[in-house]
């Protein structure tokens, strides 16, 4: 709303009576408030107060003007109450956005949070999709790869983890097991459908192995894990979800490639009580307990 610092100013004038007393109240100087009503006064082209030194008396304008100013003032002191009591109750959505490779880290941290706040609606957007935090696209995100580098963004370091090669114990069982880089020229191998992937595994793929090696293509991070569980060809999965599977292999497993990740929210919410409530989850003996045993 135009002018309404201005407004605010001079309804403050009118209910407390005098200059000084209005500055005080609005902790802002006495040449602030003096000018506010002078701008105001030009704007409507008529006089709002009376002066004399009694204080600030307002005239019929005045009154007509600081009536609007009052509503307006006490609509927004509602809202401002309701604003926190929502914010307060931790109900309605949570949203939460992550490529689907940190889900596995971050599911315990959300079963704990839903625990703890039953009336809050979880939804998880996983997707390559850099969802704007700015517009209320996510609550929270978990970015992996570079930090982000967004002015209004507040960045906070989550858990690193490797990948690296595997395959399945069949594969192997039928076409031996490659030992060094040279021998992944005899071996069939399962990538990303999109060949300007930017994370150096993929860059590295790109670079050693050659396509006519590559027998499967997929966008879908499930469906190359499906063809790998099939025995189809050697894929690049995290560690620790290779450990967790029985049927799997570490192949070369000194070549490997460390994942950075960031929890990020946006600046105007990270204090919100929703956001700091999740991160306190993310930051509890609980969660780091269970978390050892899946990195």
């Amino acid at each position: 709303m135009k002018h309404w610092n201005e407004m605010r100013t001079a309804y403050k004038v009118a209910e407390l009576g005098s200059v000084s007393a209005a500055a005080q109240a609005l902790e802002v100087h006495r040449a602030t408030v003096l000018r506010h009503v002078d701008v105001l006064e030009r704007e409507l082209t008529t006089k709002l107060f009376i002066r004399h030194a009694q204080g600030y008396i307002p005239t019929e304008a005045g009154n007509a003007l600081l009536r609007v100013a009052k509503v307006t003032e006490e609509q927004f002191s509602q809202f401002a109450k309701r604003s926190k009591m929502h914010d307060g109750e931790l109900s309605g959505d949570f949203v939460i956005s992550s490529i689907d490779i940190t889900s596995a880290l971050l599911m315990p941290a959300i079963k704990i949070f839903q625990q703890q706040h039953p009336k809050i609606v979880l939804r998880y957007l996983s997707s390559e999709e850099i969802f704007k935090l700015e517009y209320g696209q996510a609550h929270i995100a978990v970015r992996t790869g570079v930090k982000p580098s967004e002015m209004d963004y507040v960045c906070l370091p989550f858990f690193d983890f490797e990948i690296g090669f595997f395959a399945s114990k069949s594969y192997l069982a039928q076409h031996g097991t490659p030992f060094d880089i040279e021998d992944f020229a005899e071996h069939a191998f399962i990538a990303i459908d999109d060949l300007s992937a930017k994370p150096v595994m993929h860059q590295w793929m790109r670079e050693h192995i050659d396509e006519s090696n590559v027998v499967l293509r997929s966008t879908s991070r499930t469906v190359q894990k499906q063809a790998l569980l099939a025995g189809l060809g050697i894929a690049l999965l995290p560690t620790y979800e290779g450990r967790q599977n029985s049927d799997l292999v570490a192949v070369v497993p000194a070549l490997s490639w460390q994942v950075k990740n960031w929890l990020v929210t946006h600046g105007d919410q990270h204090r919100s009580e929703k956001i700091q409530a999740f991160l306190a989850v993310i930051k509890s003996p609980q969660y780091l307990y269970i978390m050892k045993f899946i990195l």
